[in-house]
């Protein structure tokens, strides 16, 4: 296998990083005014509609049967609706940093379901990196996660959050079984999102939330950015990593992209760094070095 961060996948790589290391700060624009899953499907509608209107430009037909079409739809429904949905929950009961740390949690995720549903050999090498990894993000979030409350509510948001993580890993592994059939990402993300944003449209009506919008232009600048930049260009960016170097080597980028949230949060919410987070980052940044460097 090529250096992972060598040439297109180094692209790929720096460009997830940046977008969703800037996203968490937005989706806190999203649900201080608006619901969970109203969010979650403004996000998803206007991402689909920019995808499917690429794909008339382009003029990419419908070729595939109705097998793969099912196969996408699992992947929305995984990737773009129930593990964003589960994930607002969750926020309701913990703090960002717990959230992150848990998220984290994809990276050996992946490697399960790639061994499960691939048949792909778990990697001693990426492992311990894996866990260097989680351990390095778990001292950064440590002033977070030390005051969290042992009660139900808690409990409630952890079981919500690692659900979201399994299905956002779940939907991981369907993206790269579209990928391995010749399924472009682009193509696939158009319907899946279309999908995702159905789905979330049937769980607004099911759960009957309260419809509402806003003008304020935080409101709308995140959508846009959410939309367009963390979903078309982010998804696209990162599920072709997936597809080019795999779902556990490019998971790690889960890792990474909490380490960008912080500097924003640095500059705009005035975070102030300790000498135990540095130690975090000096973690993350080693099981970064071991996963990612070519074997000799």
């Amino acid at each position: 296998m090529n250096h992972m961060l060598s040439g297109i996948n180094g692209v790929l790589y720096g460009i997830t990083i940046l977008i969703w290391g800037s996203s968490w700060i937005m989706i806190k624009f999203q649900v201080e005014v608006v619901s969970a899953s109203i969010s979650v499907f403004y996000r998803f509608f206007l991402a689909a509609i920019i995808l499917q209107c690429l794909c008339l430009i382009k003029r990419q037909k419908s070729v595939y049967d109705l097998r793969e079409y099912i196969f996408i739809a699992i992947q929305g429904f995984c990737l773009f609706a129930v593990n964003y949905w589960l994930f607002y929950l969750s926020a309701e009961y913990l703090s960002s940093g717990l959230m992150a740390l848990i998220f984290s949690t994809i990276v050996v995720m992946n490697m399960i379901n790639g061994r499960i549903w691939f048949g792909t050999t778990i990697n001693l090498k990426m492992v311990f990196g894996a866990m260097m990894g989680i351990s390095g993000l778990t001292l950064v979030f440590w002033p977070e996660i030390q005051w969290e409350d042992s009660n139900y509510n808690m409990f409630k948001g952890l079981l919500l959050a690692f659900v979201a993580t399994y299905f956002s890993s779940l939907g991981n592994i369907v993206s790269l079984r579209n990928q391995k059939k010749g399924i472009p990402v682009f193509y696939s993300n158009a319907y899946a999102m279309t999908f995702g944003c159905l789905t979330m449209l049937m769980i607004t009506m099911i759960t009957d939330e309260h419809w509402n919008f806003s003008w304020n232009p935080q409101f709308l600048l995140s959508l846009v950015f959410l939309s367009v930049f963390a979903s078309v260009v982010g998804f696209w960016c990162y599920l072709t990593l997936l597809g080019r170097v795999g779902a556990d080597r490019g998971a790690y980028a889960t890792l990474i992209f909490p380490i960008v949230a912080l500097s924003i949060s640095t500059v705009f919410e005035g975070y102030q760094w300790s000498l135990i987070a540095i130690s975090g980052v000096v973690l993350i940044l080693l099981g970064n070095y071991i996963i990612l460097k070519p074997s000799s």
